[in-house]
């Protein structure tokens, strides 16, 4: 048997626990919220900073100005959230700044036919409410197999899901 001096022993030990609690763990493991990820959620304030990494020591990388814009959380540190927008651009969000509210970019491509019509119903031949602009964004209601109805206030209506940034092809929307 071995034995070690006792201050020996409490190092050993700090760093046995250092090691077994980071082995096989990323960022998102040691501090998974349990949500999924990817996943949408929304900025919760007019002014939101995207910070270059997990914290306020972090230099601020972005700031977005629209309260309700969606954005997709890829990764978790804590309670900072790693994010992407419609563009592409990615940051870091303290999540007291996001929300679970569910909302969608128009972001049709050259290949949809434009304008882009909001519909009563969820098919292509259903009544237009609305001509939608792309890069507009508003508040997604429910979803279908192809057709979301979303909420561009004050007109609500469906829209094709592929023209629409802020919902997974096959997500489930209620």
């Amino acid at each position: 048997m071995i034995t070690f001096p006792f201050r020996s022993r409490l190092v050993f030990l700090f760093l046995s626990l250092v090691a077994l609690t980071t082995l096989g763990t990323s960022s998102s493991e040691a501090t998974n919220s349990g949500l999924p990820l990817p996943r949408f959620v929304t900025l919760a304030d007019v002014q939101v900073n995207a910070r270059a990494g997990p914290g306020f020591r972090f230099p601020i990388n972005w700031v977005y100005l629209r309260k309700g814009l969606p954005v997709e959380v890829i990764d978790e540190f804590g309670h900072w959230r790693r994010t992407r927008d419609v563009d592409g651009v990615e940051g870091w969000i303290h999540l007291s700044m996001l929300s679970g509210k569910r909302a969608v970019i128009v972001n049709a491509t050259s290949t949809d036919s434009l304008p882009l019509m909001l519909r009563r119903g969820p098919n292509n031949q259903s009544i237009p409410r609305a001509i939608i602009q792309v890069g507009v964004h508003g508040r997604l209601l429910e979803c279908e197999r192809d057709w979301c109805r979303v909420e561009f206030s004050p007109y609500r209506g469906w829209l094709p899901r592929r023209v629409l940034w802020g919902v997974y092809e096959h997500e489930q929307i209620d």
